[in-house]
């Protein structure tokens, strides 16, 4: 039996508020979600959109008014490093906001760890301009080829030592323990540090021949062994970071280890000026004449080119041997490059005045007395 008329349109309409009832609470459902994730995230969007175009504009047109009207380049790298700093927080807050407003709490936190670190990247290129800067008003300062290879080089180890500091930040934001790591690169540290003791040594002996610049390339320099007396004569060509190259008179090139040089007595004749004074020992017998000695050595010494006569050569007697008289001869030379030279040319042309004025010049010798043996008393 069918129902009334008046029943079935009730129902009809009752059924009809109920579909209107579960519109609404689905309508209701979606404002409050919108309103509580959507929305807000269409505004971290706009904001992060809004805040990166106005913040590249303000720091470029800042970036621009302080080239025209500064001639340094320290401001302008101090600009391009806020302008990547800004950039990159405008776009690393906008992700770790929408990743919190829709409750993904692990996501949000790794976001705020790679902020951490990838703000390291504008400090490290900073510090890395900021070198490049030093770099190259120094290297035009000086002529040594040292400069070339351990500024790069130490520019490089900062920006690095920079992003490890930021991947070691992040890490730790993020929960992890890095102690084992740290401990792990300490003890690798260590076992290449003694595996490479030497070539260490070296690096900061060349280190130090930056610092320090006893010789350049192109000065002619002696690498004295004051306790054995023997030493390396010659002109710098090249100065490494692990070995400074040598060419001796001999057109040998001669590679020294630059910790070997720091343990020298650096002798440099370009760096000590065009006048230097120069000793040359030698010996007469006691027979001789030491006052005719003299004079010969003098003469000879003013014949010589490269001596200057002002002041005059001088010899004096430096003390007695076990068969000699032991004269020092004392010149002022005019090109300190040409020591060798003008000591060599001195010695050669006073052996032979010596052999023409009587001279003598001694020799090794040894005395000795015969005593005959006494008789016995049974003989």
């Amino acid at each position: 039996m069918r129902p009334p008329v008046s029943q079935r349109g009730a129902m009809q309409n009752l059924g009809f508020d109920l579909n209107v009832m579960a519109l609404q609470a689905r309508w209701n459902d979606f404002v409050e979600y919108a309103g509580s994730r959507w929305l807000p995230s269409i505004g971290v969007i706009l904001a992060a959109i809004l805040a990166y175009v106005i913040g590249r504009a303000v720091f470029t047109r800042i970036q621009k008014r302080l080239v025209t009207r500064t001639a340094t380049d320290l401001d302008d790298h101090v600009v391009l490093l806020l302008r990547r700093a800004f950039l990159l927080s405008a776009v690393m807050w906008a992700l770790w906001r929408l990743f919190s407003i829709w409750s993904l709490g692990i996501l949000a936190q790794w976001v705020v760890a790679a902020w951490i670190g990838l703000l390291f990247i504008p400090i490290s290129r900073f510090v890395g301009e900021m070198l490049t800067t030093i770099e190259t008003q120094f290297v035009q300062r000086t002529s040594t080829a040292i400069d070339d290879t351990a500024l790069p080089l130490l520019n490089t180890v900062v920006r690095f030592l920079i992003l490890a500091l930021g991947i070691i930040l992040a890490l730790d934001h993020i929960g992890l323990n890095i102690a084992p790591l740290l401990a792990g690169a300490g003890v690798m540290g260590l076992a290449l540090s003694l595996a490479a003791k030497d070539t260490l040594s070296n690096l900061i002996a060349g280190v130090l021949l930056i610092i320090d610049r006893p010789f350049q390339v192109g000065d002619r320099i002696e690498l004295w062994m004051a306790p054995s007396e023997t030493g390396t004569w010659g002109d710098v060509i090249e100065i490494g970071l692990r070995a400074t190259k040598i060419r001796n008179p001999d057109n040998l090139v001669v590679v020294v280890p630059n910790n070997e040089i720091m343990r020298r007595d650096i002798i440099n004749y370009t760096m000590s000026g065009s006048d230097i004074r120069l000793r040359i020992p030698f010996g007469i017998a006691y027979e001789s004449d030491i006052e005719k000695a003299k004079d010969l050595l003098i003469s000879t010494a003013r014949e010589v080119n490269g001596v200057k006569l002002d002041p005059l050569p001088v010899v004096i007697v430096r003390g007695c041997g076990p068969s000699e008289v032991n004269l020092q001869l004392r010149v002022w030379i005019e090109d300190a490059r040409a020591r060798r030279r003008i000591a060599d040319e001195i010695t050669e042309q006073a052996i032979l005045m010596f052999s023409k004025g009587d001279v003598e010049i001694p020799y090794p010798k040894q005395e000795i007395y015969l005593r005959p043996m006494e008789k016995s008393q049974s003989d």
